[in-house]
C-alpha cells in the first residue's frame, strides 16, 4: 500500500515538472514570441525600423539627377518606411540656393559648386561638402530623320554660338538649324557652355546663340528634337531613348567619333562626360543623412544609377 502511494506521488511529481517546462517554453501559454523573434530585418541585414532622430529629408536641384534621386528615395523609404524624402528638380543653381537658404538638406548638382556660391554658403555659417554619386555623358541629339551622324566638338560649338546656321554646312539637308538648350539655372547648361560652347573655356567670350530655345528640362529638349527634323539639343545619358538620335562626337578632326554610352563614359573615351554631385550643408551629417549617402554610394544605390543610365562610381 505504501509502495503504491510512493509510486503515485513520483508520477504526479514528474507530470508537474513536465507541465511547468511546457508552460515556460510556450511563453506562459499565450503564444507570444520573444523580442528577438519579432525583430524584422531589412534588405541590408539592418533592422527595417531603424530609429533616426530626424525622419524627413528634402532634396532639391539638378534635373539630370531628378529621376535617379527619386528612385534612390523610393528604395530607401521602402527600407525605412518611417522616413519621408522629398525630391524636386529646378536645376543645380536652384538646389544649391536652397541648401544655402537652409530649405534643403541636400543639393543635387550636375556641376561643381561655384566659388561665389561657396563664399555665400560660408557667410551663412555653412561648410558645404561635395559627394560624387555617379558619372554622366552628355548626349548631343538630333532628329532620327537627320542624315548627320557625327560632328566635332568645334562644329557643335559653332552650332550653339550661331556661327553655323544650316545643316547643309555639315553635310545635311538645306535647312535652318534649330538650337535647343537647357536654361541658365541648369548645371548641364553651365557644363555644356564651358566644355563645348567655349571649348574648355579657351574661348570665354563664346555664348549660346540668342536664337536658341532655352528649355527647362532634359525631357523638354528630347521632345523638341524628336518632333522637329531640324533641331539639335543635348541631354543627359540617362534620358536617351529611341525617339532621338545621339551623334558621334569627335574630339578633333583627326579623332574617331565616339557615341555616348555607359562603356564610353566609363572608359573616358567619350569627350563630353562629367561627374554628378550631391552637396550637404556641412561636415556633420545626421544619422539619417549619413544612412542615405551610404545607400546612394553603396551597391544598391549604384545599381539603381546604372539602371537609369549613369555610370557607377565604383
Amino acid at each position: 500500500m505504501y509502495e503504491r502511494k510512493s509510486r503515485t506521488m513520483i508520477i504526479m511529481s514528474l507530470i508537474s515538472v513536465l507541465a511547468f517546462t511546457a508552460f515556460i517554453f510556450t511563453g506562459c501559454g499565450n503564444g507570444s514570441a520573444s523580442p528577438a523573434d519579432t525583430d524584422t530585418v531589412g534588405t541590408a541585414g539592418e533592422p527595417a525600423e531603424a530609429g533616426f532622430k530626424d525622419e524627413e529629408l528634402v532634396i532639391q536641384g539638378s534635373d539630370t539627377l531628378l529621376e535617379v534621386s527619386q528612385n534612390w528615395a523610393e528604395a530607401f523609404m521602402n527600407r525605412y518606411p518611417q522616413v519621408s524624402i522629398s525630391v524636386t528638380g529646378g536645376g543645380s543653381g536652384t538646389g544649391i540656393a536652397a541648401l544655402i537658404n537652409k530649405t534643403a538638406d541636400f543639393a543635387n548638382a550636375s556641376r561643381e559648386m561655384k566659388e561665389s556660391e561657396r563664399e555665400e554658403a560660408l557667410s551663412a555659417g555653412l561648410d558645404p561638402q561635395e559627394y560624387i554619386v555617379a558619372y554622366d555623358g552628355i548626349s548631343v541629339v538630333v532628329n532620327n530623320n537627320n542624315p548627320v551622324i557625327e560632328l566635332t566638338i568645334e562644329q557643335i560649338s559653332k552650332i550653339f554660338t550661331g556661327e553655323i546656321t544650316s545643316w547643309s554646312e555639315l553635310g545635311g539637308n538645306d535647312a535652318e538649324i534649330i538650337v535647343s538648350s537647357r536654361d541658365s539655372s541648369s548645371g548641364t547648361y553651365q557644363y555644356f557652355k564651358e566644355r563645348v560652347v567655349q571649348l574648355d573655356e579657351t574661348l570665354k567670350d563664346n555664348d549660346y546663340t540668342q536664337n536658341a530655345l532655352f528649355l527647362a528640362s532634359n525631357s523638354e529638349i528630347r521632345e523638341e528634337v524628336s518632333s522637329n527634323e531640324n533641331a539639335i539639343g543635348y541631354i543627359g545619358l540617362g534620358y536617351m531613348d529611341e525617339s532621338v538620335k545621339a551623334l558621334g562626337v569627335k574630339a578633333d578632326d583627326s579623332a574617331a567619333a565616339v557615341e555616348p554610352s555607359i562603356d564610353s563614359v566609363k572608359s573616358k573615351d567619350y569627350p563630353i562626360s562629367r561627374p554628378l554631385y550631391i552637396y550637404s550643408p556641412d561636415t556633420g551629417l545626421t544619422d539619417l543623412e549619413q544612412s542615405f549617402m551610404d545607400f546612394v554610394t553603396g551597391q544598391e544605390g549604384q545599381e539603381i544609377a546604372l539602371e537609369i543610365g549613369f555610370v557607377p562610381i565604383k
